[in-house]
């Protein structure tokens, strides 16, 4: 969370948004559950909202049409301009009209254009590159014996397979992989600030869709081009936006799939060995991380478009909703001894990926480089190892995500 923030307290319960909260939530999430479920607080931003923590009625506001992605709802005039609600820039880099902020019927609409990209069959397609990346980065640290496996290997991997999906050229990629380190304050990222990097990436995109409408390939962008052509009235910032968003959320949230689960390995020796010696868990495995330490902490803002009640709760108009997918997840009321990583865990409708209209259009594909991401390290590194104290690993700031700001591993070297 941010830095130099106080933490609002709870009466007789825990702090919230500090610095120990960050590192383990978990206990503070399980204290709302039991005693303030749709709790109201003031977030490390000023802003006020309404945390929504059990299953039960996590998974029905997340399917709830009274509670609205569009900021517009909100009644505090400036929040989202000023980055306190939202993507940080994307307002002023004209990148709004995305799926993390429309409803339907547009919502409908662009989310019917970009899930051609999404289908089994393409994501199917995309597993023999996105093993090609994963053994090409492994190759560069596999003969010293240590790695910083965030940068060099959970962040770089879903860039590339991003700028890939777009259509990005090779040759423009390692500027999106600094733009991309710049919005989520990547350590080693180049100088400059969140907005300076949405805007960098706007132009970018704009610039790009004009010279693929010249030469169209087969990826998403080509794909986009070619839908509005054919009468389906995808306006240049409608697709700019939807490139921005696939690519802010989609490595973002890989990224901490691959940190998160490579440490609950660590943290869980019994259920690494069980992986081990059963290969065929690993979809049920990837589906555990997920639930037990997910990349994506609270879903997107949501804002009241009538009084709701949620949990007992009545939400006033305009209000912010924040599903507490962490939360949720390790409802005792929906899984059984939901705070031990089960790897095969078979019941496990977990809501990491969220539910209804709003589910992640690219969970596919995060599934996908997830798992090969993990199961190629454990092939090719068997005795890989954590090289530091967990206490000593630190979480990136933020309210949605979650995710680790690097993971010092160390193993025996390999010799190609």
């Amino acid at each position: 969370m941010p830095e130099n923030q106080p933490a609002p307290a709870l009466s007789d319960g825990p702090a919230l948004f500090d610095w120990e909260f960050a590192a383990d939530p978990y206990p503070a999430y399980a204290w709302l559950r039991e005693h303030s479920p749709v709790h109201r607080t003031t977030l490390p931003s000023g802003v006020e909202a309404w945390l929504v923590t059990r299953y039960a009625d996590a998974r029905s506001a997340l399917a709830d049409p009274r509670l609205s992605k569009n900021p517009a709802h909100h009644g505090e005039e400036g929040a989202h301009r000023s980055g306190r609600i939202g993507i940080p820039g994307e307002r002023s880099a004209d990148l709004m009209t995305h799926l993390l902020n429309i409803d339907p019927p547009d919502h409908t609409r662009l989310r019917r254009l970009v899930s051609k990209a999404f289908t089994p069959r393409r994501v199917a397609e995309f597993t023999p590159r996105v093993q090609e990346l994963t053994d090409r980065l492994i190759d560069g640290f596999a003969a010293r014996g240590s790695a910083e496996l965030i940068h060099e290997f959970a962040f770089p991997l879903p860039i590339y397979a991003i700028c890939d999906l777009l259509g990005v050229p090779a040759e423009d990629q390692d500027a999106f992989r600094d733009w991309a380190a710049m919005m989520i304050r990547h350590p080693g990222a180049p100088r400059g600030g969140v907005g300076r990097a949405v805007k960098r990436m706007r132009a970018y995109l704009s610039e790009l869709i004009h010279r693929k409408r010249a030469d169209l390939g087969d990826d998403l962008i080509s794909g986009l081009i070619r839908a509005s052509d054919h009468g389906e009235h995808l306006t240049e910032n409608e697709a700019a936006a939807m490139c921005f968003v696939l690519l802010f959320a989609g490595f973002e949230t890989t990224i901490n799939l691959i940190g998160n689960g490579a440490l609950a390995l660590f943290q869980n020796p019994a259920q690494r060995e069980r992986l081990r010696a059963d290969p065929s868990l690993w979809d049920t495995a990837i589906e555990e991380f997920i639930r037990y330490d997910g990349p994506v902490e609270l879903a997107t803002w949501r804002f009241a478009t009538e009084p709701v009640e949620i949990g007992g709760e009545r939400i006033g108009l305009g209000d912010p909703v924040l599903v507490v997918l962490a939360a949720a997840d390790r409802d005792p009321a929906r899984f059984a001894e939901p705070d031990a990583l089960d790897l095969a865990r078979r019941d496990n409708p977990h809501l990491g990926f969220g539910h209804g209209i709003h589910y992640c259009i690219g969970a596919p594909l995060a599934r996908l480089e997830g798992r090969t991401a993990l199961a190629t390290l454990l092939a090719r590194l068997p005795d890989l190892a954590l090289a530091t104290e967990t206490s000593g690993l630190r979480r990136r700031g933020g309210l949605i995500m979650r995710g680790l700001r690097e993971l010092p591993v160390e193993f025996t070297p390999v010799h190609s």
